[in-house]
């Protein structure tokens, strides 16, 4: 079955005839003690909120995160944002559908930023870290599970390869700021690379995303420290000291204790990676939100992970002065006196003040 509506071109009353992906499926209950289902439908171009309002216990029994339904509903305007209101949906089977049409990626190739880090990995000054991140980045599992898993479940970098963008992202600023701020560039290329990369075990594979056992019982930060423990156990002499500082990085790169950070930045090269990957997780989820949000005005609905509303639109831009095509209007001509004629005006205040006397 072709796919010929994605969300990314839904308009407000519109007629839906199409297949989607299934990202959530859960039976509410209205304020009328009526049970609905809620649900989020994506493609490759975004997600768009849905509801179905008959038959919600039936659906759910049928339905799962995850399968790809046919969907018959209209497209309505609810709160200033677009939903999906479903008439019918139906389960199809896998040879009924591409599967590309459903997954969104990255829009760098995998291979290519990977290719990217690894430069940026050989040029590193200090030997002992650049060894460890070849040898990390050189394992054949690693490497696969980078080059295809999502940074977050939902929102940070929540696309395939989002990771290894995110990763490359961070990697870059870090070769850019370094010198700057006068740190230590390996130090903190090797946090921007290793800070995230055990969300590779944290997040399962796949289409709908969730958290492993592993990710939930041990997290990717204390993963990331047995990683480097394993991988420097194998390099001959590796330096305690090194270990122990590259482990701090990790250890402190979520910067203050209430966002689930056991340290926080002790030293400038942790706390430049703790700046760089907050700054590069906002400023991707800010894209995201203007991306796939579904209000129809410039501005978004209440991000909540943000704390705010999002200015959608692109800025206001001039590369050129306005030049002004009104025409020039001359002013009127008047009989009075002009205040540039200096001997008229002189003559005019003598003759307002020659009878002008001061009283005694």
């Amino acid at each position: 079955m072709n796919k010929n509506q994605f969300v990314s071109v839904l308009n407000a009353k519109e007629d839906v005839l199409s297949p989607f992906l299934v990202k959530y499926i859960a039976t509410s209950e209205g304020k009328d003690g009526k049970s609905y289902l809620n649900v989020i439908l994506a493609d490759n171009s975004g997600e768009i909120e849905a509801r179905k309002w008959q038959g919600a216990e039936l659906a759910a029994q049928k339905i799962a995160a995850g399968d790809v339904v046919i969907v018959n509903g209209k497209v309505n305007l609810f709160q200033g944002r677009l939903q999906l209101i479903i008439s019918e949906m139906s389960k199809l089977d896998e040879s009924q559908f591409k599967r590309e049409d459903y997954i969104q990626k990255s829009g760098a190739a995998p291979e290519k930023m990977f290719s990217e880090l690894l430069d940026i990995v050989k040029s590193l000054e200090e030997v002992y870290i650049r060894d460890i991140l070849i040898a990390i980045l050189s394992d054949f599992e690693i490497a696969r599970r980078l080059k295809i898993w999502q940074a977050g479940k939902s929102i940070h970098h929540a696309y395939q390869s989002g990771l290894l963008e995110h990763i490359l992202s961070c990697t870059k600023l870090a070769v850019t700021l370094s010198p700057h701020y006068k740190v230590n560039r390996s130090y903190v290329v090797a946090g921007c690379i290793l800070h995230d990369l055990c969300k590779i075990y944290e997040l399962s594979e796949g289409q709908v995303v969730e958290y492993t056992d592993e990710g939930k019982l041990v997290g990717h930060l204390v993963k990331g420290l047995e990683i480097v423990d394993l991988y420097a156990a194998k390099i001959q002499n590796f330096p305690n000291s090194v270990k122990i500082h590259i482990k701090h990085i990790l250890l402190s790169h979520h910067g203050e204790y209430e966002y689930g950070s056991p340290k926080t930045p002790s030293t400038s090269e942790a706390f430049l990676v703790h700046l760089i990957d907050m700054m590069d997780s906002k400023m991707s989820s800010l894209e995201q939100v203007k991306k796939s949000d579904s209000s129809v005005t410039h501005w978004s609905g209440f991000v909540k992970h943000l704390d705010r509303i999002v200015f959608k639109s692109d800025l206001p831009s001039f590369t050129k002065y306005l030049v002004d095509d009104s025409p020039i209007v001359k002013p009127p001509v008047s009989n009075s006196p002009s205040i540039k004629d200096s001997s008229t005006k002189n003559t005019t205040l003598g003759s307002l003040l020659k009878d002008f006397k001061v009283s005694e």
